[in-house]
Parts: C-alpha cells; sequence; structure tokens
C-alpha cells in the first residue's frame, strides 16, 4: 500500500502544475503559439464542446508513449476573461485550486511568489509530516487583456518522474465566456512503472478514463484505462478545481468550494468517485485550518 499512496502523490504532483524550484525551463505539453493560436483552436473543436459525454462544454484528450504521458483539456467556463485572468495569474489562487485535490495536503506560496510548497499524500486525513514535500516552480509568461499564459515545469519528482511541462492558457471569447487549455505532460522510469504496474493490477485494476473505444460484451462505452485512465481522471479533477474555484473564489469560500467539486466530480462517478461526500468535507475542513493556522 505505500507503494501504491507514492504513485497516487507523483501522479497528482504531476498533474497539479508540479516544478522543482529552479529547474530548468521546459516548453509545455501542446506549445503555446498565443492568443489566436488558441482561438483558433476553439473554432475547430466547436463542434465537440456540444453534445459530448460531459454534458459540458469541454474536450478531454490524453497520449501514452513508452516512457511519457500527456493530457489535455480545452473548455469554455461561465466567466469573463478579466476575471479569469486576473484569478489564475496568482500563484496563491493555484494553492487554492491545488487544495481542492484528495491527494493535496497543503500548499503555500513563497516568499518571492515564484514557487508553491505543496505537500501531498493519501487520499484520506494524516498528518502532515506523513505527507511529501515537493517544492514547485511557478511563473507567467504573458499576462495580456486578450490572453494569459501560465507555465510551470520540473526537473524531477517523485518515483524516478520527470521533465514536467504544464501550462495554463485562456482567451477572451465573444459570449462574455473564457476558453481555456489546461496542458501537460511528464515522463518516468523503472520505479514509477512498478509502482503504477502493482496499483493497476490491484486496487486501480476497475478505474477507467473518460476516452472510449467502442461498446464492451453489454453494450456499454468501453473505457479506457491503465495510465491513461490515470491521466485523464486528474486531468478532470484538476479542471473541475480550477471551475470551482471560479465559481467560489477567495480564501473565505474554501469549504463552499469543497462542495461544488465534490458535487462536480461526482458527476464522473463512474470515473472520480473516491470518498462519500462527508468523509471528503471534513478532511478538507481540517487540511484548510490547518493551511490557516500555518499563515498566521
Amino acid at each position: 500500500m505505500k507503494t501504491s499512496s507514492l504513485r497516487i502523490a507523483a501522479l497528482s504532483v504531476a498533474f497539479a502544475f508540479s516544478a522543482l524550484a529552479g529547474a530548468q525551463t521546459a516548453q509545455p505539453a501542446q506549445p503555446a503559439a498565443g492568443a489566436e493560436a488558441l482561438q483558433a483552436k476553439y473554432k475547430s473543436v466547436q463542434p465537440q464542446l456540444t453534445g459530448n459525454m460531459f454534458q459540458r462544454p469541454l474536450v478531454l484528450a490524453s497520449n501514452e508513449a513508452s516512457d511519457r504521458l500527456s493530457g489535455d483539456i480545452y473548455a469554455v467556463v461561465d466567466h469573463p476573461f478579466e476575471e479569469v485572468g486576473r484569478e489564475l495569474k496568482s500563484p496563491v489562487v493555484w494553492c487554492e485550486v491545488l487544495m481542492l485535490h484528495l491527494n493535496t495536503k497543503h500548499c503555500a506560496v513563497g516568499a518571492n511568489k515564484d514557487a508553491l510548497a505543496v505537500a501531498v499524500g493519501r487520499k484520506f486525513d494524516q498528518p502532515l509530516e506523513d505527507a511529501q514535500r515537493i517544492d514547485l516552480g511557478y511563473r507567467v509568461q504573458q499576462s495580456r487583456p486578450d490572453y494569459l499564459d501560465v507555465r510551470m515545469s520540473a526537473a524531477s519528482g517523485p518515483l524516478s518522474t520527470r521533465d514536467y511541462r504544464i501550462e495554463l492558457e485562456a482567451v477572451p471569447l465573444d459570449s462574455g465566456k473564457t476558453f481555456i487549455h489546461l496542458g501537460y505532460a511528464y515522463a518516468y522510469g523503472t520505479a514509477a512503472r512498478l509502482a503504477m504496474k502493482g496499483y493497476l493490477a490491484t486496487v486501480g485494476s476497475d478505474k477507467v478514463g473518460f476516452t472510449t473505444s467502442g461498446t464492451d460484451a453489454q453494450g456499454q462505452p468501453d473505457y479506457v484505462g491503465g495510465v491513461r485512465g490515470v491521466v485523464e481522471r486528474n486531468t478532470m479533477r484538476y479542471y473541475l478545481a480550477i471551475d470551482a474555484y471560479l465559481d467560489a473564489p477567495g480564501a473565505q469560500n474554501r469549504d463552499k468550494r469543497a462542495g461544488l467539486w465534490f458535487d462536480s466530480t461526482e458527476r464522473y462517478a463512474r470515473q472520480l468517485h473516491e470518498l462519500d461526500r462527508s468523509e471528503y468535507l471534513q478532511m478538507k475542513q481540517k487540511e484548510f485550518t490547518r493551511l490557516q493556522g500555518s499563515s498566521q
């Protein structure tokens, strides 16, 4: 179980915009080409944004190579770009976003606002000293009236994971809403591969992602599993965390935001259900209290 919990922590950090402070600059999962490119992407995926399995304007894609995983979400959020750009360029806000994930136990912004100190652990309440500390780098590549580009990178991470490349982009839409792209990629070595294999053969054996490849013998959707399933689940969890924050911003709304996040994940219970609502909220209330105490 210890190996499995470390695997979960590593994957959580991977999508949680992980970057070691002082790491070499890296490129995002899908290299950014600016506002015009993202606006063009919005036009190209418009048919996929409607009438999909998510029942919301969202496109999710993942890719698995021999030693590398990547995921991308493109989505429309019901908030004006001015608000999205203001909030999501702040490292303080990213700590609030990361805290919604089951495995994030603590997050603090560095003195220079270019690093986050994140503690990750199990999906239940645990002492902070039992969690794993990860120092994350952070930078805003561009922040303009028509485009936001936030990037994070990491040379290495837990369990032989390495070369994290993560980015959030956003552009305004004529409807007064905002189109965002959340992309990331990371590589992994032997230790992570073995841990993942053990997890997928045991407690993770029945877990699936969102991509389908037809139907099974019972006529039900045949969802992708394995490491792509892991990537897609965490991609979705963090997108929903961004959405929940925008709906209930600020430290004063932590409890409300946690409830919004949980309810959103339960819309996709086949993929995302892990805890009962009361268990999750009690765990997060304790973690928020600890977070508040450490900032005083």
